[in-house]
């Protein structure tokens, strides 16, 4: 890791990269988001050695922000690495402790207690607790979560999601509660929305000719 904060005190300093030093926390944003993304589409892939190349690239955002952080004088890759190390550390008791959970079910009932605790016990709003800038399908999926809304078995799922589907209005908000419906479905059959329609897309992707660069 610290060649890789070197090359990047380097590619910011007078002398370096013009592009790399004109770069914000703001302006990478995309970046951050876009890494992530292709690192997950690597693990659906199955190729390790791309996922290899694909987690570097999202390694490399962290040094990024961790330089221009130490620029600023905000915070340095120490204090990123530390807040994990301690959160990891503070929120495993079981192991790290001397609490008892001997079941998956225990230990996240123990980590949100504990998450609870570190805020202060204060009621967090259920936005400030799904991220705005995961993908729609996935934020509706942690929305019905936190609402409490039952997963229901196949035949349910799938007859209110028909249902849904046949009474919606042919507006946005029609369109987006049978969106809605068809991921509580998946939800109830255990699959995952965000990532059963990335895999979907992908495959229609890969399927189709290639493009001319002004073809979009």
């Amino acid at each position: 890791m610290q060649e890789l904060l070197d090359i990047m005190r380097r590619l910011r300093a007078p002398d370096g990269c013009p592009w790399d030093k004109e770069q914000t926390h703001e302006t990478l944003r995309p970046y951050l988001l876009e890494e992530a993304a292709e690192a997950a589409d690597a693990v659906t892939s199955g190729n390790r050695l791309e996922l290899a190349g694909e987690l570097g690239d999202v390694l490399l955002q962290v040094a990024f922000h961790s330089v221009i952080g130490e620029e600023e004088g905000t915070f340095a890759y120490a204090d990123v690495e530390r807040s994990i190390v301690d959160k990891l550390v503070r929120r495993h008791p079981h192991v790290f402790g001397d609490v008892t959970a001997e079941t998956s079910a225990e230990v996240l009932t123990n980590w949100q207690a504990i998450k609870t605790a570190e805020q202060g016990g204060k009621p967090r709003s259920a936005a400030d607790r799904v991220p705005a800038a995961l993908g729609a399908l996935a934020r509706e999926t942690q929305a019905q979560k936190l609402a409490g809304r039952p997963k229901l078995p196949d035949d349910a799922g799938r007859l209110e999601a028909l249902s849904v589907l046949q009474a919606a209005p042919p507006t946005e908000a029609g369109v987006a509660e049978a969106l809605a419906a068809v991921v509580a479905w998946a939800r109830g059959l255990g699959i995952d929305p965000e990532v059963a329609l990335r895999a979907r897309t992908h495959a229609a992707l890969a399927a189709l000719p290639d493009l001319l660069p002004d073809a979009l």
